[in-house]
């Protein structure tokens, strides 16, 4: 079941893109069209607004935590084209590294396993996809993916760090051996894997369902089992769930998860990566939950508003109106009635029995 914890009152003053919980579940980070990036401490139910970062020249469409391991660090992109990473230092937030080699709106940030050290994927709208790695002494290494999705890149995820199957087979003793890859959505209409090998970047695998922008990725997290699962969706209002048992990687299968009657604009694993949080234009998040016969079905849903709470069945068909919500690839003006609730997040804990 879901539970409805809080509601954040943010204070931007425009509409607000993301939302993401650091490590611990303690500190809150939200992004607005304001152009701030804001921390808050969310702590026993209260709300501490912690830091109020401004750097961005334009709407900040997406913030991502690293590990704890390497500090309080957060980064956040924007339409003004540039990645900012923001570190905590002696109480206190301030620029860590300004990245400005995109020539479009930066449209995803996602920070890999921390297996791999502090390292940034960055997806743009001028269809690149630059890797940025700290390297000590303020020093950053960039390499950037060219042409990685014509017109655009809308989403970045992480595979984890373990390859799959390594917890059935790793001999006793042994270090696992650890794969640098991800997953990249964007307006071409396909899902992308990549792999680095010998320090190059490459396409590893092409996946194609949509028949319309691919809005987010969602790379599920591993404990080293055989298999490995991603989720997509798009403008078009589907969400496929992919799944690969081959060991090489090689062979993907896909699986419509449901077909919404609006775009679907993000995808969410939980941390056991056996439940999928979606949200889209419908103003609704739809929690969904994988059967042992292999099917999808949707477990609950939590709608726009009060923070109503439902449990859904096969047989029900919940009620679906356009949203407002305003894209990264087309940034507009937003009209004094959004403006008038965009300061509003209700934030959702999930709890599952």
């Amino acid at each position: 079941m879901v539970s409805v914890i809080n509601t954040v009152d943010t204070s931007h003053e425009d509409m607000i893109h993301d939302a993401q919980m650091d490590y611990y579940g303690t500190r809150l980070a939200t992004c607005s069209s304001d152009r701030t990036v804001k921390i808050f401490d969310v702590r026993n139910g209260g709300q501490i607004l912690v830091a109020d970062l401004r750097g961005h020249e334009g709407p900040v469409w997406q913030v991502a935590w690293a590990h704890p391991m390497f500090g309080n660090i957060l980064a956040s992109c924007s339409y003004d084209r540039k990645v900012i990473v923001w570190k905590e230092e002696n109480g206190a937030w301030d620029k860590m590294y300004e990245y400005t080699g995109h020539e479009s709106s930066v449209n995803s940030v996602c920070w890999g396993p921390y297996e791999f050290g502090l390292i940034l994927a960055c997806g743009s709208s001028d269809g690149a996809i630059s890797l940025l790695t700290f390297t000590g002494d303020q020093q950053w290494d960039v390499k950037k993916i060219s042409n990685a999705h014509t017109i655009g890149c809308n989403a970045v995820s992480w595979a984890p760090a373990v390859v799959p199957g390594s917890l059935i087979d790793q001999p006793s003793g042994q270090k696992p051996n650890y794969v640098k890859r991800f997953v990249s959505g964007g307006c071409d209409n396909l899902v992308k894997l990549w792999k680095e090998e010998d320090g190059q970047w490459k396409e590893d695998q092409k996946l194609e369902a949509h028949s319309d922008w691919v809005r987010d990725v969602g790379w599920a997290p591993s404990i080293g089992l055989p298999t490995s699962t991603i989720a997509s969706c798009s403008q078009d209002g589907r969400v496929f769930i992919w799944t690969c048992d081959d060991p090489a990687g090689n062979t993907w299968t896909t699986k419509l998860l449901h077909k919404f009657n609006d775009v679907v604009w993000h995808v969410s694993w939980s941390i056991t990566g056996n439940i999928l949080a979606v949200s889209g234009g419908d103003n609704k998040v739809t929690l969904w939950k994988e059967s042992m016969d292999g099917q999808w079905a949707c477990i609950s849903d939590v709608s726009k508003g009060q923070g109503a709470v439902s449990t859904i069945t096969d047989t029900q068909q919940n009620e679906q109106r356009r949203s407002q919500c305003q894209t990264r690839s087309n940034y507009r003006k937003q009209t004094e009635e959004e403006k008038s609730e965009a300061g509003d997040f209700n934030f959702y804990l999930n709890h599952f029995q």
